[in-house]
């Protein structure tokens, strides 16, 4: 939010060659060896902030961030602000981020279903189980369950093992659905404000 929110700023120095620099980082990428690398040399692995610090700035949220300040609020909020006083943190913290609440709810959404589904970087980088995340060990009892009914020969066994396996992915489903389906209402009225942002001119 921050970023995106000096980013709207029309005084702000550099702004244009800021703004390449973060867009080069959207085509351009290191890979997983060298991100490993870097997480290694960070001292980041087997530690619970390499769930958290790699993902923690998205370049395609701050653009959204800085056409949803730039369309929604207006340059004279802060002329207005400055003559009587206010500065520039008082502004942001005052101003900007109450008038925000939209955009900070769907991405704040976004942020965390991002990462609630995340297991990918838990595999890579955590080797303690006691780090693990919830889909790293919803994952591993989907793979456990997983056996062949052709390896048995009973055709009863066999539709057993079947339903079975395929009752564990249906409650696994459930499972990862449940924290989303109780926090979407909360955010449900600033949703379709903050998705459209930046969809229409004028």
């Amino acid at each position: 939010m921050t970023t995106g929110y000096c980013m709207s700023r029309r005084d702000l120095p550099g702004k244009n060659g800021i703004m390449m620099f973060f867009m080069i980082t959207m085509f351009f990428g290191g890979g997983m060896i060298p991100t490993y690398l870097l997480i290694r040399g960070l001292g980041m692995l087997n530690n619970p902030l390499v769930m958290i610090i790699p993902g923690a700035m998205g370049v395609y949220t701050m653009i959204v961030v800085k056409t949803f300040v730039q369309n929604s609020i207006p340059g004279e909020l802060l002329e207005a602000a400055t003559i009587d006083g206010c500065s520039d943190i008082g502004y942001y913290l005052k101003i900007v981020l109450p008038l925000s609440s939209a955009i900070l709810a769907v991405q704040t959404l976004n942020y965390g279903v991002g990462h609630w589904n995340a297991f990918f970087n838990a595999l890579i980088y955590l080797n303690n189980q006691a780090l693990y995340p919830l889909t790293v060990f919803l994952r591993e009892i989907l793979l456990s369950s997983q056996i062949d009914p052709s390896t048995l020969e009973d055709p009863e066994a066999q539709l057993r093992i079947a339903d079975a396996a395929a009752q564990i992915k249906y409650a696994l489903i459930v499972v990862t659905l449940v924290p989303v389906i109780m926090v979407y209402p909360f955010v449900q009225k600033h949703f379709v404000k903050g998705v459209m942002i930046g969809s229409v001119k004028g």
